[in-house]
């Protein structure tokens, strides 16, 4: 009996039919251990090493094996063909050493780049040992992560309150969009005019030509900057006599894109079908994995975790076969095409993403799979089909046109395009993130050199430069692997994470920096500026790189890190907060410091005219407060723009009390309040701190506007609870208010919800009455506090049991097996996908299994602390265990994601 482990349960089950009863294959379910989430767990005094600890859940399954391995010839390592499933097959194999549970068994390691019977029984015939080089590339990835993460974050979360963990390659991701973000705020419009002629030929076929030059300049975009000159050209024009100066019809032809990578394949997912890169990973993961074919189960795509635009021999001659007989001779190629990258890691280019079988059409897996996973597998077929078909041949005219007004010339251009032969833009063109101005894609009618020309309009357009687009996730994807950070197996994590931790939102496709993600990046460009230097960050990516490829030594390469990295955390431990927030101060002034329509310096405060504005840290995160504090107790949210970041607002006086009624901007929000806060006189020696009665408050409901509120909501508000009248049967008051749960009526110790915050104004007792009774009636029906029961969205497709969205108090958030995790993006639970649902939930999971408290109860489980076995000495194995946590704020520090 051979034992075969692999990642997945259903492709354990897939490759165990391929082998047959002289198999058993087991999955791993991924990771099986991993740095516990304590100091200590990588230790740069002992040679970096290294302690790795075995998740409960894993040992039990590892104890599966070590049973199976009883009696078993060989044990076959297949884990996935990369860098992380090279590190799963090692420390599988390392953990079974340590249980003792391998005796004389012979050991392989195999790799499969598809799951399909043939691919399968292929690569059993070429086994390997484990790549050292490639666990060396992991181990130095894995330490750098950690220690960075470990080390950085607890200053971070000293020197700026409220904010949460800096990653090595997160924050040089975080700081391209905040860059964006601040150059769009410092972005200046220029006026600039277009000018243009829809002329007519003497076959009275009409088109566009437009302004190129005059009296023998060139004229660029943005050359013509005021409406004068505009009108000067638009008045020449408009008297000119025109002529075809000259005709140039050039042929063209276009050559189709090479197949999918993993980063190509995330951009065009996101262009075209909407989807996040850790959606489009998850889908690629289910395609790869299979589905059930004529009671078989097939792998559909390729691996889908690669760096590679090459494709197998056989998976060429497949695609041009299928070629010919569906789309004819001509659409293919005289030779095969080859693409070839001069990948920055050689040992994990493998094959591009393709479909398994090219005669395995769009149409036919439709059959088989969710919507969802349809789309991506049309998407990659026709990428993967396109990039051997033949060529498209175009024809592009130039038309050249003189425009004479007395003695003034002024040159016109007519550009089109004519497709002569589609080839490969019959089923495949590649999208773009942002699209230009197209002169070329219309068709011009047939015009002769010297011919002349009726004018039929001369059109001036005033037109401002625009500053450049915000990030959407394909550009930022395509942005980072064009500096070289990141590798194409951590793209979608890394924007997973910055929305994770609320650095990041989703807006109309695009990735807008939140106030918390630019203090941070400000911070580490202030004091930290080297680490998160886009070279860098890249440089340090390529020598992981020569690690994968045995070319320089791990520890050489963590050393060298360390050494300065380690330095540059003693110095800003010492820096004291002042200083920090002085130099956010100036390096976030143009977002957080708007010039002032009324004139005002910027930093002036709005309420006392005399303080100045200044960025602050509590515990919620940061704020802008002003330097007149307690005097003064102006603050405002870090945007000017946010909601609730307005100054305060006199509404009016409360006819009842005479006191000012105002409208308020804190860190959690816009406020009514009524009066002001009275600070009490300081209390002589020996005598008791006055007490001050606080002013009423109340908080602005969720959906209702500043602008919307005039004295009289605001005074309704602050009456807040109401008695909205007497219960018919018992005369016992119902009354509404607003709770930490949101609007309700209460009769009794009975509280029913109410649907919108708008209600708890207006609800009349008919309704209240019968919201009452309906709670009665249904009980579980909903909580106390109007928990929502949820909506399935279908099964979770590996672990089996409903998936729910829900709305809940902090927002909407999808629910799997005692997981919650809160909808990010610009998704709703109308619009959320079970797809999207499930990468939610295992990111969640995944933050959750890394945290102190889930962490702590691992020894004794099963789930053993292990000394780096990398290091091949007993004394390694025998490794000290990780110093105690120290409390309270140290506890904090444990924390950190060191992804």
């Amino acid at each position: 009996m051979n034992i075969v482990v692999v990642e997945s349960p259903s492709k354990a089950k897939t490759i165990n039919k391929y082998l047959g009863p002289g198999y058993e294959v087991l999955a791993s379910y991924g990771h099986i251990r991993d740095l516990p989430p304590k100091d200590g767990s990588v230790d740069p005094e002992a040679d970096f090493r290294m302690i790795w600890e075995v998740d409960p859940k894993s040992n039990q399954r590892l104890n599966d094996i070590a049973r199976a391995l009883k009696g078993a010839d060989k044990l076959i390592l297949a884990t996935d063909p990369d860098r992380e499933g090279e590190a799963i097959s090692w420390h599988v194999l390392e953990v079974l050493k340590e249980k003792k549970a391998l005796k004389d068994q012979k050991i392989e390691r195999v790799v499969f780049n598809a799951i399909t019977k043939q691919a399968v029984t292929e690569a059993m015939k070429h086994p390997r040992v484990i790549d050292a080089a490639l666990v060396d590339a992991y181990l130095a990835r894995r330490a750098l992560d950690y220690l960075v993460g470990f080390t950085l974050s607890p200053v971070l979360w000293r020197k700026l309150p409220g904010a949460r963990s800096a990653g090595r390659v997160q924050s040089v991701a975080l700081r391209l969009v905040c860059d964006r973000e601040l150059e769009i705020e410092k972005f200046v419009a220029k006026e600039y005019w277009s000018i243009g002629a829809t002329l007519a030929t003497p076959r009275n076929e009409t088109f566009e030509a437009r302004l190129v030059g005059a009296d023998g300049q060139k004229i660029q975009r943005l050359d013509i900057g005021s409406g004068a000159d505009a009108e000067a050209f638009t008045r020449d024009l408009e008297n000119a006599s025109f002529t075809v100066a000259a005709v140039e019809a050039k042929p063209a032809r276009r050559n189709p894109p090479p197949p999918f990578t993993t980063s190509t394949m995330q951009q065009e997912a996101s262009r075209k079908l909407g989807f996040a890169p850790a959606v489009a990973m998850r889908l690629a993961q289910r395609l790869y994995e299979g589905v059930e074919i004529d009671g078989e189960t097939t792998g559909l795509i390729t691996y889908m975790r690669t760096d590679g635009i090459d494709m197998a021999p056989e998976a060429i001659g497949d695609i041009r076969a299928m070629l010919a007989r569906n789309y004819g001779k001509e659409y293919v190629p005289s030779s095969p095409r080859e693409y070839h990258n001069k990948s920055k890691n050689a040992q994990e280019a493998h094959e591009a993403v393709r479909p398994t079988s090219a005669s395995r059409t769009p149409a036919e897996v439709a059959k088989y799979v969710d919507r969802d996973q349809a789309r991506l597998y049309e998407l990659i077929w026709n990428r993967a089909v396109a990039s051997q078909m033949e060529s498209a041949e175009l024809e592009r005219t130039t038309v050249d046109i003189l425009a004479k007004a007395g003695a003034r010339l002024i040159e016109l251009r007519a550009s089109g395009q004519v497709v002569k032969f589609d080839g490969f833009l019959t089923l495949y063109q590649e999208g773009q993130d942002e699209t230009g101005e197209d002169d070329e894609s219309r068709r011009l009618p047939a015009m002769a050199q010297g011919e002349a020309l009726a004018k039929q309009a001369i059109n001036s357009a005033q037109h401002f430069t625009e500053p450049p687009p915000r990030f959407s996730e394909a550009a930022l994807v395509k942005r980072m692997e064009e500096l070289g950070i990141g590798r194409p197996s951590t793209y979608a994590s890394i924007l997973q994470v910055l929305q994770d931790r609320g650095y990041v939102r989703i807006d109309k496709k695009r990735l807008i920096p939140e106030d918390k993600g630019r203090v941070v990046v400000a911070f580490l460009e202030s004091f930290f500026t080297r680490y998160v230097e886009y070279d860098f960050t890249a440089d340090l990516e390529e020598k992981l790189d020569k690690i994968s490829n045995g070319e320089i030594d791990w520890r050489a390469v963590l050393a060298e890190f360390w050494d300065q990295f380690i330095g540059s955390v003693n110095e800003i431990k010492e820096v004291r907060n002042r200083v920090v927030l002085d130099a956010l101060n100036d390096l976030l002034e143009p977002h957080i410091f708007p010039a002032r329509t009324d004139g005002a310096p910027r930093r002036q405060c709005p309420q006392c005219g005399t303080g100045e504005l200044s960025l602050k840290t509590g515990r919620f995160g940061a704020f802008i407060g002003c330097s007149n504090y307690p005097e003064c107790n102006f603050t405002r949210q870090m945007s000017p723009g946010a909601a609730g970041a307005i100054a305060t607002k006199v509404l009016g006086e409360d006819p009842q009390t005479g006191l000012e009624v105002t409208l308020r901007g804190g860190r959690f929000g816009t406020y009514l309040q009524l009066g002001e806060q009275v600070k009490p006189p300081k209390p002589k020696k020996g005598e008791k701190k006055q007490e001050v009665e606080k002013p009423k408050r109340a908080s602005l409901p969720k959906g209702v506007s500043p602008d919307d509120v005039d004295l009289e909501k605001a005074l309704a508000l602050l009456a807040l609870p109401r008695e909205v009248g007497s219960h018919p049967e018992d005369g016992e008051p119902i009354v509404a208010g607003i709770g930490r749960f949101g609007p309700y009526v209460k009769h009794g110790k009975t509280y029913a919800n109410l649907d919108s915050s708008e209600d708890v104004l207006t609800v009349g007792l008919n309704r209240a009455v019968s919201l009452i009774a309906e709670k009665k009636a249904n009980p579980g029906k909903g909580r106390r506090f109007g928990a929502d029961p949820g909506k399935t969205l279908g099964e979770h497709p590996d672990q089996g049991g409903p998936v729910v969205v829900k709305n809940g108090r902090y927002g909407p958030y999808v629910s799997h097996n005692g997981i919650n995790a809160t909808i990010t993006g610009d998704k709703t639970p109308d619009t959320i996908t079970l797809t999207e649902a499930v990468v939610l939930l295992d990111a969640r999971a995944e933050q959750l299994s890394s945290q102190p408290r889930r962490a702590a109860g691992r020894k004794g489980k099963g789930g053993k602390a292990a000394a780096d076995p990398a290091a091949s000495s007993a004394r390694a194995t025998k490794a000290k265990a990780p110093a105690k946590p120290k409390k309270a704020r140290a506890a904090k520090a444990k924390v950190t994601a060191a992804e």
